[in-house]
């Protein structure tokens, strides 16, 4: 409701601009510096000041004098131009007594990439928080009726799969029969990570065993011999892994664009004559990239392109580069391309929702996917000189347009806390003990799975459920303690901005106070606990339509603790906006940890339960009520559950 108002006000006020002076002008809206000033504080006067050339308070009177805005009690001129406007409490309150309305659904298709993990070996901690930001922005994209799709895309003939191929194949002589009897005896995903860094260490000490690197990756794409075979299985199980780890934080996705497609369909030769006819990269004849097809710096880079800068698309030896390949699929997100996959189903979550992924063969009925009018690419922000390279693609072919609505959703990197690396069994040495943070490295085998850490916040959780709820059955005790480590989890992920280095810390994450997921969980379940009690006592919630006349809440809410507490709570949509027009999950996290404070002030202030008056206590009833709904809301679109107990 706060957002509806303050979206009628905004408009209003500028239709009265355009008739007072015939001006368009966009219209902003500010949170005043005191709660006493009113609900809204415009500061529209000062813009057309000098235009107008009129006192910002002279014009601000007169924007003022005779409006009538429906859910406003007063507009009032303050300082030397503001308009502070005053909500109708009752109007405001009544309103709210409805179920909410379903956002206006919009037709214009969002893609949205995330997670993107290389299928060569276990998830790791930094993966979280990709697919958490990811899975999260999605999450409020939808509950402002935004049409968004879920894409993951699935490297799965790049360099880290060949390394785990040639690792198999060079160093553990395994056939693709044997492969398959350790994807069914093995977990894993866990046993590619040693491997994974078996090989990785064993380049290092055998420069010349790179080029089975190479031979693999030219086996791969070619989609001959055992290689490719072996590349299939490993890629597929890890998928597999994946999905299933991810699943344990409410992560979905809706399509796996897997790069195996991007070539066999042709999508990157298409992509390629394009690139080439458009003169946007060029086959380099001499120096170091010599033989390579590159962009030049200068279609990227905003000085001038010399050799060093140029990006190499194709290999000399004619393999494609990642980014290559993803200019093809970039292309393809916008259905630009012309073609597309075919689709196979993955599998079906437990919830019925299905995933699908792409194939190079015919087959049955499928979702359209792809053809998205705007894209954001959810990749760390290590990866932004890439990002860029492929807008500089679009750019090249002259789909200005789609560039523009081309997101790098970046991020900074997840560390682990010294103690948390302890906790986790991790050697430190004394200096790394001292520092903020520890870097892990997935590559030298050093870091947490994302499984581990996971299990480990579950088995922390089950300890403090079990000392609070001892009597509670195992089971029921596990189910709490899974909900209150993955909102732990998320909750820690969410409430950074983008641009800021976290340090994961099991402490810090599970604490049931200050800016957590448990502390906000609990304030969910308090609220459900009130309702809970009253309907132990025999009694139930009233029909507050019904009950709370206009009259009813005018005199409840002329208490003004009462009003702050009713706005703070009303806030989600306004929060949820904003968090999507600033690209910033942040926000959402920051609002769901105010609306928590803002009940607990609640909870103690006013005894709902033993309330003599009866206005008043049904009052309260709708109050807890209404609260409740918009925590588990909040939560909601943070991915968080709430438990039944805490």
């Amino acid at each position: 409701m706060f957002h509806t108002l303050e979206t009628r006000v905004a408009a209003a006020i500028a239709a009265r601009i355009e008739h007072l002076y015939d001006l368009k002008t966009p219209v902003q809206t500010e949170q005043p510096k005191q709660s006493s000033f009113g609900e809204i504080a415009v500061p529209a006067a000062f813009p057309l000041a000098r235009e107008l050339k009129k006192a910002p308070k002279i014009i601000a009177a007169e924007i003022a004098k005779g409006l009538e805005i429906e859910g406003v009690g007063a507009i009032e001129i303050a300082g030397n131009g503001y308009l502070n406007v005053r909500f109708d409490r009752a109007y405001y309150a009544t309103s709210l007594l409805d179920p909410p309305a379903a956002p206006r659904a919009r037709k214009e298709k969002i893609i949205v990439e995330h997670t993107n993990i290389n299928p060569n070996k276990a998830a790791h901690i930094g993966h979280l928080r990709n697919a958490v930001l990811g899975d999260t922005f999605v999450r409020m994209m939808r509950a402002a009726g935004l049409n968004v799709e879920v894409q993951n895309y699935i490297d799965n003939t790049g360099v880290q799969v060949a390394d785990v191929v040639a690792a198999f194949v060079h160093l553990e002589k395994k056939s693709p029969d044997e492969i398959r009897s350790l994807i069914q005896e093995t977990r894993f995903d866990y046993l590619c990570w040693d491997i994974y860094a078996r090989i990785s260490q064993y380049y290092e000490e055998n420069a010349g065993a790179k080029q089975w690197r190479v031979e693999t990756l030219h086996a791969i794409e070619a989609g001959r011999g055992a290689e490719a075979e072996i590349a299939h299985l490993v890629a597929d199980a890890i998928v597999h892994a994946h999905l299933a780890t991810m699943y344990r934080l409410g992560i979905e996705y809706d399509v796996l664009p897997r790069e195996s497609e991007i070539l066999h369909l042709k999508f990157w030769a298409t992509a390629f004559e394009l690139l080439k006819q458009r003169k946007a990269i060029y086959l380099e004849t001499e120096g170091k990239n010599k033989g390579c097809w590159v962009m030049p710096g200068s279609a990227f880079r905003d000085h001038d392109a010399g050799e060093e800068d140029s990006k190499v698309i194709v290999r000399s030896n004619g393999t494609v580069t990642y980014v290559g390949k993803d200019i093809a699929y970039q292309l393809w997100k916008f259905g630009l391309l012309g073609k597309d996959f075919y689709y196979r189903k993955w599998h079906t979550y437990p919830d019925g929702h299905d995933v699908w992924a792409s194939t190079d063969e015919p087959g049955g009925e499928a979702p359209h996917f792809g053809g998205g009018s705007r894209v954001y690419n959810v990749i760390d922000s290590r990866q932004a000189y890439l990002q860029d390279v492929v807008t500089a693609g679009l750019r090249a072919l002259n789909y200005q347009e789609q560039a523009a609505n081309s997101v790098h959703f970046s991020y900074e990197m997840v560390a682990l806390s010294p103690r948390t690396c302890v906790e986790m069994g991790i050697e430190l040495s004394e200096e790394d003990k001292r520092r903020p943070y520890v870097e892990v490295s997935g590559r030298k085998g050093l870091g947490v799975k994302a499984d581990d850490l996971i299990d480990k916040l579950i088995e922390k959780a089950l300890d403090e459920v079990t000392s609070r709820h001892p009597a509670e059955p195992e089971a029921a005790r596990k189910r709490v303690a899974e909900q209150i480590a993955a909102g732990a989890l998320r909750y820690f992920m969410l409430k950074y901005t983008r641009n800021s280095v976290i340090a994961f810390d099991f402490g810090e994450a599970l604490s049931f106070e200050g800016e957590t997921g448990p502390y906000v969980q609990y304030a969910a379940v308090r609220a459900r606990n009130i309702i809970r009690k009253l309907e132990e006592r025999g009694e139930k919630l009233p029909d507050f339509r019904a009950a709370l006349s206009r009259e009813a809440m005018q005199r409840q809410l002329a208490d003004e603790d009462c009003w702050q507490l009713l706005l703070a709570a009303s806030k989600r949509d306004s929060a949820i906006e904003g968090a999507i027009e600033s690209g910033e999950p942040a926000h959402v996290a920051r609002y769901a940890f105010q609306l928590a404070q803002a009940f607990s002030n609640f909870y103690h202030e006013f005894p709902v339960l033993s309330e003599s008056n009866a206005e008043k206590k049904t009052f309260l009833l709708w109050m807890t009520d209404y609260f409740r709904a918009q925590l588990e809301r909040t939560l909601d679109v943070l991915g968080i559950e709430v438990p039944e107990y805490m």
